[in-house]
């Protein structure tokens, strides 16, 4: 355990001066304040969570390294965006499986935003065949999908979330009686945070409880993708 806590004032003070400074020459200006407040402790967590990880399976990394690892990168990618704000005003950090190579892979999520913390998990925009395969498994194993996500430890901590479609899915049975959980976009679950809990010394255990308590989903959605748990 960190005596003081990974996360600080400092954290949020940072990312609540970027939303209102959101431009080059005031980050760049403010560059140090970054490293110190925000990426440094961000590795530092990275770093520190990698041997609860690994208890829990060793199919997810935990990668401190600074760049293409487990933080993502503050720069926004304006490309096809109206916004053009350069940065992210908040950090995010995903414990992904090993199989995946981005964002739209399973794992585990932690989101820093001032006033907008929360825990993330599962998988975030899978493309057009892994959430086929997603939804195939619920079809496949209905009961063990409804135990997952009916289990006390899991819906006392989160809830599903993402993006739904209207309309049944093509090629399932719109009278499935998981057709509700057919039409989810996003198989991810989501758990709200405080600033004061993020900051607290025991954040860390109390972050790997939150995992502990999603891993039979994530266990789920990687048996679905046919990727080890």
């Amino acid at each position: 355990m960190v005596q003081n806590g990974y996360f600080s004032r400092k954290t949020f003070a940072f990312l609540r001066d970027l939303a209102e400074n959101n431009n080059r020459e005031w980050f760049n200006a403010n560059k140090d304040r970054y490293e110190d407040a925000v990426k440094g402790p961000a590795l530092e967590f990275i770093q520190g969570f990698a041997p609860r990880l690994q208890k829990m399976s060793p199919h997810f990394r935990a990668d401190p390294r600074a760049n293409g690892g487990s933080l993502f990168r503050i720069y926004r990618d304006t490309r096809f965006s109206k916004d053009k704000s350069p940065y992210k005003t908040y950090t995010g950090i995903q414990f992904r499986h090993e199989a995946g190579k981005d964002a739209h892979a399973p794992g585990f999520y932690l989101h820093l935003e001032p006033k907008q913390c929360f825990v993330g998990l599962g998988i975030w925009h899978p493309d057009g065949p892994t959430l086929r395969k997603i939804r195939g498994g619920l079809v496949d194993d209905p009961k063990g999908w409804k135990k997952v996500v009916s289990a006390g430890a899991f819906k006392r901590r989160f809830e599903l979330s993402g993006d739904r479609l209207v309309r049944p899915p093509k090629g399932f049975d719109p009278e499935h009686p998981l057709i509700e959980d057919l039409k989810w976009k996003d198989y991810i679950a989501v758990a709200g945070l405080s600033q004061k809990a993020v900051m607290d010394p025991g954040f860390m255990t109390e972050f790997a409880a939150f995992c502990r308590a999603g891993l039979p989903f994530v266990s789920f959605l990687c048996r679905a993708l046919k990727v080890p748990v």
